[in-house]
């Protein structure tokens, strides 16, 4: 009797687990956060970096609990042995590093990104596409961002009303192991056969760099993939800042820019940053989960002379 007891209440929690792992929103307010500040097993994991602040200024003051990660040197992204820069690194190498910040696989990451722009909101939905990748679902971003955090002041203080606090943020290591999901990353070859089956590639840059009067520098040449249809990244926030748009205004925003809200989709940007937030808008909010994302982007993309390039603005 007493096996007969123990392995059904094992199997109900690996279920209840199971479940609590696909159950996490891909936002959350700032309401959330603070009703769950300290609780175990959430992770707070702090990409402000992303907008340009550094560690001493975490250091000076962060949501209470919160975990610094430096985007850019980390190793989140790395150059491949192709030479292209910014691509997701091996599997090994992200395990490492998750676990080093005190996650494992059955964390709540929270994702804070610096929320003054789209653009640094990008290492969010970057790092959420990477956790998506290695088959951790049970992540979420902060919706706002750190400045919505700190944006309402008490009026005589002028202090945030929200909690912070300060020092480093030395987590204790934890074992990540990763479910790698290929479907997820969209390569060369597949953006290859998305144009010759017409299937629509989402270019998620500015305006300017789709049009080819702008170029970055990751890219060889100026100008977008053949067929490809603009939804520039600074239109999926409001004012370009750090809170998501609505579904319902996303939706009028896909219908004017010619972008289905279904079926097959490769967002694509310079580096696969700016893409990540098209991506995160496709699938996680607008619930379009047959949409990809090409790491690679136009900085690998353009490193063939032969990979075809629409440029619609010749001012060279």
């Amino acid at each position: 009797m007493q096996r007969f007891m123990v392995y059904p209440l094992a199997l109900l929690s690996l279920v209840f687990m199971a479940f609590s792992a696909l159950a996490a929103d891909p936002l959350v307010t700032i309401d959330w956060v603070k009703a769950n500040l300290g609780k175990p097993g959430i992770v707070l994991l702090d990409v402000t970096s992303g907008g340009g602040r550094t560690e001493d200024e975490f250091a000076k003051a962060h949501i209470p609990g919160s975990i610094f990660t430096n985007y850019g040197k980390d190793g989140w992204r790395e150059e491949n042995s192709a030479g292209v820069k910014g691509m997701l690194p091996s599997v090994e190498k992200l395990e490492k590093l998750i676990g080093a910040k005190g996650i494992d696989n059955a964390t709540h990451v929270v994702l804070i990104p610096m929320g003054k722009r789209a653009q640094d909101t990008g290492a969010a939905t970057r790092i959420y596409w990477t956790f998506k990748v290695l088959g951790h679902d049970n992540v979420s971003i902060l919706d706002g961002g750190y400045i919505g955090w700190t944006a309402e002041v008490d009026k005589a203080s002028k202090k945030p009303i929200n909690p912070l606090e300060t020092g480093e943020s030395k987590p204790a290591a934890k074992v990540f192991k990763a479910n790698l999901r290929k479907d997820m990353i969209a390569t060369k070859e597949d953006v290859n056969a998305a144009m010759a089956d017409k299937e629509p590639l989402i270019d998620n840059r500015p305006n300017d760099f789709f049009l080819g009067i702008s170029k970055s520098g990751a890219a060889k040449v100026a100008g977008t993939i053949p067929g490809a249809t603009n939804l520039p990244e600074s239109w999926l926030t409001v004012n370009n800042g750090g809170k998501f748009r609505s579904k319902k205004q996303l939706e009028k925003l896909y219908k004017t820019a010619g972008v289905a809200t279904s079926g097959k989709q490769i967002n694509f940007c310079n580096t696969g940053h700016w893409a990540s937030l098209g991506w995160f808008v496709s699938s996680e909010i607008m619930g379009n989960k047959q949409a990809t994302m090409y790491d690679g982007s136009m900085a690998e993309w353009t490193r063939d002379d032969k990979a075809p390039v629409q440029r619609t603005v010749e001012i060279d």
